[in-house]
């Protein structure tokens, strides 16, 4: 469980570490938009979603976060993702698709594949983008970004403030109530409860015995973090002092030109119908039938 980025800061001297807050959220927005694009055909989406994942991986590369980390996050989802998946494969009732095989009276179409495919990859996408802003922004920078693009709405008295605070607070949290998870599964498992093997009836007994604990556990935790902020005076509605001004250096300017860039060659991509997934397969029949291995 430690090794789990998600929700937690890495201090480190890498280029994203020093990037402004801002701007790093502004490239999660945007990067979480192009995930949710669909393409031409599915070949074009697949190419897309690996470009995606390259730029993912050079991003965790620069943050110096290891990429095992995110197959360790992963682990404890494979359950849920194939849930989901399965959910997903004998629900899927679009007329469009061939019928690969059969299971009983259901009818598995490629479509239906396809669409598990892109549920998995956007899931995986998404929780590494996640782990690359919050392993790479403290948790105060992150509340003054969202509370800095939320900073209009303060003119119809929407509670900014409140807002920022309980979304970077919830992302806080994540890694504290993994490692909850960890500490109150070792303590059951000493107990005898096996979490892994078993009977079905065996296995619901085992994730009562975790949730329980745990459960309480977050609401003293929420407590003890409610007292602590008392005892030091914070009040929500006070107007906000900052110890560290954020300012936009050549490094942010980089990121996001980079950002916007990308962002206008997908959209690009994808409103005129640009099939690149083709135009790469042609290319490479044609270098093949040049070589003569073809």
């Amino acid at each position: 469980m430690k090794n789990i980025s998600l929700g937690r800061y890495m201090p480190a001297d890498s280029f994203m570490h020093k990037a402004d807050p801002r701007i790093k959220f502004f490239g999660l927005v945007v990067f979480m938009v192009l995930i949710f694009l669909k393409f031409a055909n599915p070949a074009m989406d697949f190419l897309m979603y690996g470009i995606y994942a390259v730029v993912v991986f050079i991003l965790m590369k620069v943050t110096k976060l290891k990429i095992f980390s995110l197959f360790k996050q992963l682990k404890s989802l494979w359950f849920m993702m194939i849930f989901l998946l399965i959910i997903n494969i004998f629900t899927f009732r679009n007329s469009e698709g061939n019928i690969l095989f059969m299971i009983g009276n259901f009818a598995i179409k490629d479509a239906a594949l396809y669409q598990t495919l892109y549920i998995f990859i956007r899931l995986v996408l998404m929780i590494a983008l996640t782990s690359v802003l919050t392993a790479s922004t403290r948790p105060l920078d992150l509340t003054y970004a969202i509370e800095w693009y939320m900073s209009p709405l303060k003119v119809i008295r929407f509670p900014v403030h409140e807002i920022a605070m309980t979304l970077s607070i919830a992302l806080r949290f994540i890694p504290t109530l993994l490692d909850e998870t960890g500490r109150i599964m070792r303590a059951q498992e000493s107990r005898g409860v096996d979490f892994k093997g078993g009977k079905v009836k065996e296995k619901l007994r085992g994730v009562v015995a975790l949730i329980v604990p745990l459960f309480v556990s977050a609401l003293q935790r929420s407590d003890e973090l409610a007292n602590a902020m008392i005892a030091r005076g914070y009040d929500p509605q006070a107007k906000r002092t900052r110890y560290r001004i954020l300012r936009f250096t050549w490094r942010d300017l980089i990121v996001l030109l980079l950002a916007v860039s990308f962002l206008t060659l997908v959209i690009l991509l994808r409103v005129y119908h640009i099939d690149l997934a083709n135009m790469l397969y042609v290319n490479i029949q044609n270098l093949l039938s040049l070589w003569g291995l073809k």
